[in-house]
């Protein structure tokens, strides 16, 4: 499962207030809307990649006193296509926008945080 764990927890409410949609024109990926717990402790945030096909499903972020983790929500589970992983790693580039302190200390997707997308 493609995920992405950052070395610092993350609040969740603060970062739902700066946390605007995220586009990217090619291959087509939103990150739209952020729904949070009452603990704070997890959001699910949709969205939508439209590659060789259509892709509805959630990121769960995940934030304890140690780290945040992002994932593919399980029950949304879709194709781990490339355009799939980039929107883990657009809304990490995204979380690091806000707190550049936060540093990705373990992930299986490498290969796409080292190289920054932006298509606006």
């Amino acid at each position: 499962m493609p995920h992405i764990v950052l070395d610092k927890s993350l609040n969740l409410f603060d970062f739902s207030i700066l946390f605007k949609p995220i586009f990217q024109k090619s291959p087509l990926i939103k990150i739209q809307d952020m729904y949070i717990d009452t603990r704070g402790s997890n959001a699910l945030l949709s969205a939508v990649v439209i590659d060789d096909s259509h892709h509805e499903f959630f990121i769960h972020l995940m934030t304890s006193k140690e780290k945040t983790t992002i994932r593919l929500y399980p029950l949304t589970d879709p194709a781990k296509t490339d355009a799939v992983k980039q929107s883990l790693v657009n809304l990490c580039f995204e979380i690091q926008k806000f707190y550049p302190d936060m540093k990705v200390i373990k992930s299986n997707l490498w290969d796409y945080l080292s190289k920054k997308i932006t298509n606006e």
